[in-house]
């Protein structure tokens, strides 16, 4: 297999520090997996779009385009709205991408859930302010 997509989606805010955090997550994603072209997309106050990072990728030459959410859990973005942006029916993981003339598959993940990475995360954070004492 060729080069691969990864959209990373972010949920957005008015505040600058969603954005600024996927965006920083796409690049460490882009710099540690080279093989990986990496965008990012957004649910809704931030730009660009999912749809709009969808249409940038049109442009390049991947073999198959995996859609990541950067959201802790499923709810109502993860089950049904990314779902429809991308064009997929809800519960749906698997789809195609029009790309350059060409059908490319298009893939779903499912958002960071429950994870021991995530665990040891808290466990950091929870270290940096013991420290304080």
């Amino acid at each position: 297999m060729g080069k691969k997509g990864i959209l990373l989606v972010g949920h957005g805010s008015k505040l600058p520090y969603n954005k600024e955090l996927v965006e920083e997550t796409a690049g460490l994603i882009a710099d540690r997996h080279p093989d990986f072209m990496v965008k990012c997309g957004f649910m809704n106050m931030n730009s660009p779009s999912i749809d709009d990072a969808m249409q940038a990728f049109r442009n390049e030459q991947i073999d198959v385009l995996v859609v990541v959410p950067l959201f802790l859990a499923k709810g109502v973005h993860i089950v049904k709205d990314i779902p429809a942006i991308i064009g997929l029916g809800e519960g749906e993981t698997r789809g195609q991408f029009a790309l350059n003339g060409r059908s490319i598959p298009l893939l779903y993940a499912d958002p960071i859930g429950s994870d021991p990475l995530l665990a040891d995360l808290m466990v950091k954070n929870a270290h940096k302010m013991l420290a304080l004492l």
